[in-house]
């Protein structure tokens, strides 16, 4: 008998719950590329219409914000790996030394999870004869041993995000007529920025309207400070 609480689902299980999480994380990653580098090539764009710049900066900043996400998530998770690993180890070891001791903890979690004390003592010795570091690790810990967190998956998860999101500004800016690149960026980012804060609202049901105001607004501030920004450098001739 194996018993899974929302939190350890939402967080370790694989089930909708995690999958949902990894959506929203990879959601999330597209909009930081899509802002980082808009921001970025706008700002240039500001200063100079040349698609050698252009490109330049907007590669540049895609590289650098792709590799930092990546290197990021990687530590991070690495973090929470070990963490998971020694919490592991440390009831290993407690249910080595003190088994009975273990088995009226884990009774009392069930308990507090709302089971009457005498079916929470039967549970939790079918629990601990199936499995008794996997019921620990579950109940007590939220922790799925066969599911840790994998480092490399989440680093390569954020980097792919935010390239993705990245490319849209940078093919928007570079490969239309000098002329039309601003608006054609501008608007491509819009209706991006749009169609992520929408995703990411209904996967974590709030307000569609709320969450894709947030998310344009926010990208377009940062488009239009950076344009600024490099309008007042490319006319002092920085």
């Amino acid at each position: 008998m194996t018993l899974q609480t929302p939190e350890h689902d939402e967080a370790h299980g694989g089930g909708l719950g995690s999958r949902l999480n990894w959506l929203r994380a990879a959601v999330l990653g597209a909009n930081d590329g899509i802002v980082s580098t808009a921001g970025l090539v706008v700002g240039v764009a500001g200063a100079t219409d040349n698609r050698g710049a252009l490109l330049t900066a907007g590669l540049a900043g895609l590289l650098a914000g792709s590799l930092s996400m990546a290197a990021g998530e990687y530590v991070s998770v690495s973090t929470q790996r070990d963490s998971e690993k020694a919490a592991l180890a440390q009831e290993k070891r407690e249910l080595a030394t003190e088994p009975q001791a273990e088995l009226v903890e884990l009774t009392q979690l069930l308990q507090g999870k709302g089971l009457e004390e005498q079916l929470a003592r039967e549970v939790a010795e079918q629990l601990t004869e199936h499995d008794a570091l996997r019921a620990h690790a579950e109940v007590e810990l939220g922790i799925d041993p066969d599911e840790l967190t994998n480092p490399w998956h989440a680093a390569g998860a954020s980097f792919l995000a935010f390239t993705v999101g990245a490319l849209l500004p940078l093919l928007a800016i570079v490969l239309p007529p000098a002329g039309q690149r601003l608006w054609i960026t501008v608007l491509a980012v819009v209706a991006a920025l749009a169609l992520c804060g929408w995703s990411s609202a209904r996967m974590g049901a709030a307000p569609v309207g709320r969450a894709v105001l947030r998310n344009v607004g926010g990208g377009v501030v940062a488009m239009a400070v950076t344009y600024a920004a490099g309008s007042v450098l490319g006319a002092v001739g920085v």
